[in-house]
Parts: C-alpha cells; sequence; structure tokens
C-alpha cells in the first residue's frame, strides 16, 4: 500500500432525526427565572411512562424528576412497559385517568403508539418522547419535542475507543443492529463511517446483522470461527454485548478488543476487570430527562419547543469509569 492510501480522510457525521429533523442541543433548551416561577403557580403534574426499567431508565428519571420538582410540578405515576406495546397502551389509559399535564415516554411501536397516545394528545396532554415518534405525530400538534442521545457522536466515541485500543491496526467484526430503526442505524453507520475513514489500517472483514440481541453470541462466534485473524469487535449496545463477551470467553481468544454503546453493569466490570471490553460509547442519561422535562414545561407555556434535542455523547474507557458513570447516570458506579 501507499503512503497516500492509508491516510485519515476528513468526513462530517451529523446526528438527524426520524423524519430528517436538525438537533439542536439540550443546552438550548432552558426556562427563565420568570418562566419557572410562572410553571410552578400552575401545581401542574407529570407521569413517566418507561419501556424498561433499567440503569439508563432509572438515570432518565432521575434528570426528569430533578428537573420536575424545580419547576414545582409533581409526578403522579411512573410506568414499565417492559417491551410490551400492549402493555405500553394500557399504562397510558391507566395513568390519564390522573390527569397529568405531561407525559414523558419512550414509544416502544411507533404505528400501534401512534393508537396507544391518542387519547393523550385528545386530553390536550403535553408529549415528549425519548429516541422515537408515533407515526404520523406532528411536531407542535400532537407533540411537543423528542429528545435523544448524539447519534453520530455515539458512533465517532466508539470507532475512536477501538480504532485507538487497537493501535490503529487489525481486523474488525462489525454487528449492526439489522432493524429499521434510527437511533441504532444511525449509531452504526456512525461508528462504521468514522472507524473507514479516520483508521485507514484498519479493517471491517466481517458484517453481520443482528436482529434478536439473544443470538449475539452465536453470532460472534460464528464469526470468529470464519475469520480468526479479527481483533476488535463492534456491539451495538449492552446486551448484545453481553453476548459477544461470552463468545470470546468461550473461544479462548483475550486478544481481541470489544466495544459498544450505552453503559451497563456487565460491560463495565469486565472493562475493569481487563477482560475483552476496551470501551463504552455513553449518552448522558440524566441530561435526557432534565431535557426532556423543560420540553414539557415549554409546551405548557405555548413555547415552541424543539422538534429534535440531542445531548452529547462521552467516552468511557477502565480509566474513567467512576467519573464517567456519575455524569452519564448520576449515580456512583
Amino acid at each position: 500500500e501507499s503512503a497516500e492510501a492509508a491516510q485519515p480522510v476528513d468526513i462530517e457525521l451529523v446526528t438527524t432525526g426520524p423524519g430528517g429533523e436538525e438537533a439542536t442541543m439540550s443546552s438550548e433548551v432552558t426556562l427563565s427565572d420568570e418562566e419557572i416561577a410562572q410553571i410552578a403557580e400552575g401545581g401542574y403534574t407529570a407521569a413517566l411512562l418507561w419501556h424498561t426499567s433499567a440503569a439508563f431508565t432509572e438515570a432518565v428519571t432521575k434528570g426528569a424528576t430533578d428537573a420536575f420538582a424545580e419547576m414545582g410540578i409533581e409526578i403522579v405515576a411512573e410506568t414499565n412497559a417492559e417491551f410490551d406495546s400492549a402493555k405500553q397502551a394500557s399504562d397510558v389509559e391507566t395513568v390519564l385517568a390522573l390527569e397529568p399535564d405531561i407525559i414523558l415516554s419512550l414509544v416502544l411501536d411507533p404505528v400501534s403508539g401512534a393508537e396507544a397516545f391518542r387519547p393523550a394528545v385528545e386530553n390536550g396532554v403535553q408529549l415528549v418522547f425519548l429516541s422515537n415518534i408515533p407515526e404520523g405525530y406532528t411536531h407542535g400538534e400532537e407533540y411537543v419535542g423528542m429528545v435523544t442521545d448524539d447519534l453520530a457522536g455515539m458512533g465517532i466515541a466508539a470507532a475512536e475507543l477501538l480504532g485507538d485500543a487497537m493501535g490503529g491496526e487489525g481486523k474488525v467484526g462489525y454487528l449492526f443492529h439489522d432493524a429499521a430503526y434510527y437511533v441504532t442505524n444511525q449509531r452504526d453507520q456512525g461508528f462504521k463511517q468514522w472507524l473507514e475513514a479516520q483508521y485507514p489500517g484498519i479493517e471491517i472483514v466481517a458484517e453481520e446483522g443482528l436482529a434478536d440481541p439473544a443470538r449475539a453470541e452465536e453470532i460472534a462466534s460464528a464469526m470468529l470461527t470464519r475469520n480468526p485473524e479479527i481483533t476488535g469487535i463492534y456491539a451495538p449496545w449492552a446486551t448484545p454485548a453481553d453476548g459477544v463477551l461470552a463468545a470470546m470467553l468461550a473461544a479462548g481468544r483475550d486478544d481481541v478488543a470489544v466495544v459498544t454503546l450505552d453503559l451497563d453493569t456487565n460491560v463495565a466490570l469486565d472493562m475493569v476487570e481487563g477482560g475483552n471490553m476496551v470501551g463504552i460509547a455513553a449518552d448522558l442519561a440524566y441530561e435526557l430527562g432534565e431535557t426532556m422535562a423543560r420540553e414539557g414545561a415549554n409546551g405548557l407555556l405555548d413555547k415552541e419547543a424543539t422538534a429534535f434535542t440531542d445531548v452529547p455523547a462521552i467516552k468511557v474507557t477502565a480509566d474513567n469509569l467512576a467519573e464517567a458513570w456519575n455524569e452519564s447516570l448520576a449515580q456512583d458506579a
């Protein structure tokens, strides 16, 4: 290879919303002291309708709770749909009986979710969504705003963590989320494009789509068998990363560097114990919650809220895990 062929390429990656919306940084979603005082006088309430229970949702809840407390907004309900769209629909119904002014939620299925949240829309509830929008909903009409992580930034962070851990050289296996979901799709693509552009000495030699996270171990094992030269693997989030780590252990491959996205106990533990996990790209989950709460308040004030807002990504390694855990999840590791 010529020297020119091994130069990093300059590319720009930006996060866009599910409908191609331009992203606004979370730091721009603010309320003045007067606005906070005005909201505090309103006796408003809010409900949190989550998709699952995890360190991530706990941190989003904490961010929202602290922001709502500052505005004198009482949280009247918190639910967990356990990744079940039907349960989410019944959660909406149950919570509406409490007449909340604001609902924060992650919609599990945009299609059935459009129907599930319709009664909330009809009751004039200020809806703020995390990482997803019900199909056919229009910003400023059915919902106030949507907040997610800096998707491109998460992919870039993962690429740099892996590229640097591998010393800029070697062969990589790429496990991407095989589903039409703009959040994981942009994160995965961001990783791939950044790694290829910035680390010309690294080659992605195997790519496998992953629809069911439970199959990650089997896919990673097969990938290693077919491509034993692999010394780096990307897993799209923490659950499949657990499977990848199990595959490395079973194959006795402690020489393979693994990166993933989203902080979770197992992957973090593997990393601090000097296992295969070399880095985790994380978002600021606490800040997601704070931002969602502020968007809901903007809706109550009839202020034009941003359609699509994102929070920054951070790089987590064994060296900064304790600080990063606190920064992302607002709790001690």
